[in-house]
């Protein structure tokens, strides 16, 4: 659980097949205060990235619902069923332009922290971030 205001030690991994989608999250991101952004341009890759012990594992990954090759959901299968990244539960949160709650419903079991619905703005980007990793502000 992070406690306090400051989320510029995040480290944050976006997965997005659009270059300007990737640009629009880490600039988002960068709004907020957190700016040790890696990113992939699709599951495979991002797999890879995240099997590579030399790199320092993302405290939050970030990942379009629909992309080629591997895609949101299935990184997100691939990411809790693996043997060396299944006890990691890195907070999964899916972006999509699907409004489909079924598919939605379906990322959450798969195990994706949660499924926002793009368009999305810096402050409820914030919001869900600062849900997922257990965030709480100094009282």
């Amino acid at each position: 659980m992070m406690v306090g205001t400051d989320l510029s030690m995040l480290r944050v991994l976006i997965v997005d097949d659009q270059s300007t989608m990737r640009s629009i999250i880490r600039t988002l991101l960068k709004q907020v205060g957190i700016g040790q952004v890696n990113d992939a341009t699709n599951g495979e890759e991002a797999l890879n990235w995240l099997k590579n012990s030399s790199a320092k594992y993302p405290d939050l990954i970030i990942t379009d619902l629909h992309m080629d090759g591997m895609d949101g959901m299935e990184l997100c299968n691939a990411i809790r069923r693996n043997e060396k990244l299944r006890s990691n539960l890195t907070p999964i949160i899916i972006l999509t332009g699907d409004q489909d709650e079924m598919m939605h419903e379906v990322c959450r079991q798969l195990g994706a922290a949660s499924v926002l619905t793009k368009p999305v703005t810096g402050q409820e980007l914030l919001e869900e971030i600062q849900s997922v990793i257990g965030y709480t502000t100094a009282a």
